[in-house]
């Protein structure tokens, strides 16, 4: 029988994953950038997030939206840019760095444990993080006594499996290779707030008010082919990956081929486009 992770076991299970793939992301940095693009511009705008704003950005893995944030609110606002994983934010102060700003500070922090004043921010955003919290309603209540009265909070989860080809195809591929675990309700995960009734519900049990959900399909991937896809997915899918890693050699690379064939049957024109679609959630601290 299965022992059921605690949520210190279930944390540090995704900051073990996050960390592995960490150089990943990294390397696969313009990509994942340009696939997030429109939806990072969406948030900032929801937000409200004008020059001289200080802002809050939550799980800003290698840099967004925070660096968008900071180049927003200009020399006269300021950034705050969190994330559970250093080896993440290794990358995000590497491109900060780049482009001068200095009106952006990265902490190692936990979501679920924010230390920073009361009432100091005009604004919080948090793009695909939140599901990957095993206690979401503990960040956003933090988020919520950072914010100014009246602030806005910008969080984006992604949709149902069905609604997200480019990581789905992955996973249901790696189900005919093993018995994929099944997560019990709550537990965090790529999905874990596909559901945006769960997703409103946590939002107004933080004491946010005025919640509004849309959806936004995008291309998050645009690679040359089949192969091209299964590179990029290895670098970027930190939790599936951590289950592919089990398989022995020899079914790995069965798996790897049937992703790979699978991906490329997709392909449409010169290139392989995989979509997906995200929730963006606003609300106000009342």
């Amino acid at each position: 029988m299965q022992t059921a992770m605690t949520s210190a076991d279930l944390k540090a299970r995704e900051h073990d994953s996050w960390a592995a793939a960490a150089d990943g992301w990294g390397r696969r940095d313009e990509l994942m950038r340009a696939g997030g693009a429109p939806v990072t511009e969406r948030m900032l705008e929801l937000a409200g997030i004008a020059p001289g704003h200080r802002v809050l950005d939550i799980a800003s893995g290698t840099g967004e939206p925070a660096i968008s944030v900071a180049r927003l609110v200009g020399e006269t606002g300021a950034v705050v840019s969190t994330d559970l994983v250093d080896e993440m934010l290794v990358y995000a102060r590497r491109k900060a760095d780049r482009e001068g700003l200095g009106n952006i500070e990265f902490q190692c922090v936990d979501g679920e444990t924010l230390a920073v004043d009361a009432a100091a921010f005009d604004a919080v955003t948090m793009r695909w993080g939140l599901m990957f919290m095993p206690e979401p309603g503990a960040c956003l209540a933090l988020a919520h006594r950072a914010m100014k009265p009246g602030a806005l909070i910008c969080v984006t989860c992604w949709d149902a499996p069905e609604k997200n080809p480019f990581v789905s195809l992955l996973i249901r591929t790696l189900g005919n290779y093993m018995e994929l675990p099944r997560p019990s309700p709550g537990a965090p995960g790529i999905f874990a707030m596909a559901d945006p009734d769960r997703l409103r519900s946590v939002l107004a049990s933080a004491g946010f008010g005025n919640i509004s959900l849309e959806s936004m399909e995008v291309t998050m991937l645009e690679v040359d082919d089949g192969q091209a896809y299964w590179e990029t997915m290895s670098d970027l899918a930190a939790p599936v990956m951590r289950l592919v890693n089990q398989l022995d050699d020899r079914t790995r690379d069965a798996f790897i081929n049937e992703v790979i064939e699978a991906a490329d049957a997709q392909k449409t024109g010169d290139t392989l486009c995989m979509h997906g679609t995200t929730w963006i959630a606003a609300a106000r601290k009342k």
